[in-house]
């Protein structure tokens, strides 16, 4: 490209062809080439600086930067522009909107929803327990997060009018052979803080005369919550902020270089300087779409609930538990009392076909073939192939089901129970088959990303939202 310039006369920083004076990789006056010219909206190329020049020639070698396949306007609407945007609206992404506000009131921040709702997924089909951090291994993400955010989580559902009730569990051993998992986990809720003593079944018989077992441990400190609740209260406080909570809006493209994240949204997009993945069934998929390799797969379980009948509620004054199975990361079919009225028994843990599969019948293709076709999933299933058969019939069969909550409520009967709700649990798969137990995040390019954020992490929210936020204000002083 040429323009023909008198003497002194100033090259315009902007030429008609819009990025050129970002792009020009050489300049050729007089026949001196003169490389690494930077043209700014303030300054211009000045010819006066050339005494030869008595109405010059320039040639400008350039090439034009490609158009962002975000923002480019004729692809994409650009919502806004922020400092930080979290992909997910389930109660981790709107935790840590929280958190960040606190820690930078003035942050321009949007939280992204696929959802009409949040909370729709994870957050709203749990069992609403406030755990106390009693099973998890002493140091562990788990157990820090878990005993500190129980205590945030209390505090902010106090200041916001989200009802809770310390109403305390038992976890109840059925049989000699789990005497010495009862033990373990004693000493674990003892290294990690949790208020919680061994009772004898004459104690047991008194805190909950249906249940059966020959002792437990009594955690007083154990609550119930609605965590769909706590997900609106969140979400009221992230927007009489003046931020956003976008709804309806999947995201389908990440682009991010050194300055910004561009988010695609379908025929929308949002521009952030810095992005939180906390998409929970989905974050390993939003991981590869910022450019990084996850560690693990997210491999979708279904959890199935019973509800006792009204008449039956009798059965149940709070919380029941069995002794975990060390060797998975699922507390086995309970008893909970609701914040709400009535009580759940459940749940059982049955591989989805669909990372939003809340039925047998909901199966998405591309979801299956992608847990199917991992080699994580396979040696998982090699490995506990009983167990996963087990899970199943006990779905199947209402009688199996009954016969898994007689261990600590010997006097049910299939008559006391009538057909619940679901969830989907996201659990992260490692490529040689273990179940990852404990909270995961990792990091790509101007983002962060909470990967694995199983149970407890409705409780440990605040804290886990705490613990990224210090990693994206460390980020950010780097």
């Amino acid at each position: 490209m040429r323009y023909r310039l008198p003497a002194g006369e100033r090259l315009p920083a902007k030429p008609q062809t819009g990025s050129l004076s970002r792009s020009i990789s050489s300049l050729t006056i007089c026949g001196v080439s003169v490389r690494g010219i930077s043209l700014s909206d303030q300054r211009g190329l000045c010819l006066a600086d050339w005494p030869a020049a008595r109405g010059v020639c320039l040639a400008l070698h350039y090439s034009p930067p490609p158009s962002h396949p975000l923002t480019d306007q004729k692809k994409s609407k650009l919502l806004g522009e922020y400092d930080l945007a979290i992909v997910g609206g389930g109660i981790v992404g709107l935790a840590t909107a929280v958190q960040m506000l606190a820690a930078r009131p003035d942050t321009r921040l949007v939280v992204i929803e696929a959802e009409s709702q949040v909370g729709r997924h994870q957050s709203g089909h749990n069992s609403g327990v406030l755990h106390s951090g009693i099973y998890y291994k002493p140091g562990s993400l788990k157990a820090v997060l878990c005993r500190s955010g129980k205590a945030m989580m209390e505090t902010f559902c106090a200041e916001n009018g989200v009802k809770t009730d310390r109403c305390g569990k038992v976890i109840v051993a059925t049989s000699a052979k789990e005497l010495e998992s009862l033990d373990r986990i004693q000493q674990r809720g003892e290294a990690n803080g949790v208020e919680c003593h061994r009772i004898h079944s004459d104690e047991l018989r008194q805190r909950e005369p249906a249940a059966a077992g020959i002792a437990a441990i009594h955690v007083p400190e154990t609550g119930i919550v609605d965590y769909r609740e706590v997900c609106l209260a969140m979400r009221r406080v992230i927007e009489r902020t003046g931020n956003q909570v976008l709804t309806d809006s999947r995201v389908d493209r990440i682009v991010a270089d050194n300055s910004a994240v561009d988010i695609g949204l379908g025929d929308r997009s949002v521009r952030t300087s810095w992005m939180i993945n906390c998409a929970g069934l989905h974050s390993d998929r939003v991981l590869r779409l910022a450019g990084g390799t996850p560690s693990a797969k997210i491999v979708p379980f279904r959890g199935e609930y019973y509800d006792l009948v009204p008449s039956s509620y009798s059965l149940c004054r709070n919380l029941i538990y069995p002794v975990p199975d060390p060797a998975f990361p699922f507390l086995g079919v309970h008893f909970t009392r609701m914040i709400g009225g009535g009580v759940e028994c459940g749940p059982n843990a049955v591989l989805a076909f669909a990372r939003d599969g809340y039925r047998w019948r909901d199966i998405r293709p591309a979801d299956l073939a992608d847990t199917l076709m991992f080699g994580g999933f396979r040696r998982l299933a090699t490995k506990h192939w009983r167990m996963g058969v087990g899970e199943m019939w006990r779905s199947a069969r209402k009688a199996a089901f009954v016969a898994a909550l007689q261990k600590l409520i010997p006097s049910i009967r299939e008559s006391d129970l009538k057909p619940g709700r679901s969830g989907v649990r996201a659990q992260a798969v490692s490529p040689d088959g273990a179940l990852i137990d404990d909270f995961v995040v990792d990091q790509t390019l101007r983002a962060i990303h909470v990967l694995n954020a199983p149970s407890p992490a409705a409780t440990a929210s605040l804290a886990i939202g705490q613990y990224v936020v210090d990693k994206l204000v460390l980020s950010i002083a780097q």
